[in-house]
């Protein structure tokens, strides 16, 4: 038997497996096969040395990287997209911040122009913008919106399948309706920046939300009184988690409970703005203007958050090296996880049929090599 691509001497890890000594076998863009022992032929044979391998990973909320703003044009999206693919992201849901609504348009027509050429490219999160003003975190207040007709009908217009993800305030007026038909539409529905609480979260999930953007950051505390919409989200299987794991937006010991709170619920993030995987200094998220320094992400006010410079490798490994998450757990956190919350049943785990994405890392859990479909990223 004869195969585009046999990868061997690897510790194979997904969601669900780790298998050392193992070996995976790529046909025209797909996993063939996944085994241990004797690997069969192939026209290209790569020995990974023991290094493991894992599928690509998945942000659902990311801004920019390398650099790049994605609410900058075409050009771009793609780079940033690159820069998080040289990390070990194969999948990319560009996220846009709250903007006018005209604005958006143009940036949903350049995001669509830039899918077409770009496999990685995912679709659309649209973070806001209707969002909570007390809560709106590093969005422009003057572009917050309420969830009626006309952003209805933004999302109503855009390309069909564009749009996968849509991030609100369930407390907005009309915002429960807005979720309803939303889900209706197939978009996934993201509880975030809101100041609903723990009865009003339980609402929005029964109307169909399952998602809870950037979890902890950005809504009410857990309280032993009022407990918010973190813990509705944790009590409901059908909610997925988000979690920016870089230290600076959730205390470690605060992220490990929430990942065992919630096995195989949590997906890590990144949030990443235009700084990731690039320089400190000055950038722009929207229409604000945000100071890197030591690879935090400021607003002007010297105070507030506005996103992360991290990239998802990172992500992975802080869960593994620092939290003392299990290989397979950290890695379907960035993996599976995402896939599932998107309902993509072609990505996140290494089985036959799915496409060829993968991440090869060394030791310490750092990028070594990248393929997105089977092809070598450089």
């Amino acid at each position: 038997m004869t195969a585009d691509l046999l990868l061997t001497g690897a510790r194979v890890v997904d969601a669900r497996r780790d298998l050392p000594d193992a070996w995976v076998r790529v046909h025209n863009g797909l996993i063939a096969e996944v085994g241990t022992g004797l690997a069969p032929r192939a026209s290209e044979r790569i020995d990974l040395g023991g290094a493991t391998l894992t599928p690509g990973l998945i942000d659902l909320h990311v801004h920019g990287g390398g650099g790049h703003a994605f609410e900058d044009g075409t050009d771009a999206i793609t780079a940033g997209v690159a820069a998080h693919r040289r990390h070990g992201t194969t999948a990319t849901l560009v996220s846009l911040v709250s903007s006018p609504l005209d604005v958006l348009r143009r940036q949903l027509t350049r995001v669509a122009v830039a899918r077409r050429s770009d496999s990685a490219i995912l679709g659309v999160h649209l973070e806001g913008p209707c969002l909570s003003p007390a809560r709106r975190g590093a969005h422009d207040p003057g572009a917050l919106a309420l969830p009626d007709g006309p952003v209805l009908d933004l999302v109503r217009d855009a390309e069909p399948g564009l749009i996968r993800q849509v991030t609100l305030a369930p407390e907005l007026p009309g915002a429960l309706d807005a979720i309803t038909e939303l889900t209706a539409l197939g978009i996934r529905v993201a509880i975030g920046h809101t100041e609903a609480d723990y009865a009003l979260t339980r609402e929005a999930i029964a109307r169909g939300a399952t998602l809870l953007t950037h979890a902890l950051n950005a809504m009410p505390a857990i309280g032993h009184r009022l407990p918010g919409p973190v813990p509705a989200a944790l009590e409901d299987d059908r909610v997925t988690l988000e979690l920016i794991l870089d230290g600076v937006h959730v205390h470690p010991a605060v992220a490990r409970m929430l990942l065992s709170s919630a096995p195989r619920r949590v997906a890590l993030i990144t949030d990443a703005m235009a700084a990731a995987a690039h320089a400190d200094g000055a950038y722009r998220l929207g229409e604000l203007d945000v100071h890197v320094a030591d690879g935090r992400a400021l607003l002007d006010d010297g105070v507030t958050i506005a996103g992360s410079t991290l990239t998802l490798d990172r992500a992975v490994r802080a869960a593994i090296v620092d939290l003392g998450l299990a290989a397979s757990d950290a890695v379907g956190a960035a993996t599976a996880v995402p896939a599932a919350a998107l309902g993509d049943p072609a990505r996140g785990l290494l089985e036959p049929g799915m496409r060829a994405d993968l991440v090869a890392w060394d030791a310490d859990w750092r990028v070594r090599r990248v393929w997105g479909g089977g092809i070598r990223v450089e």
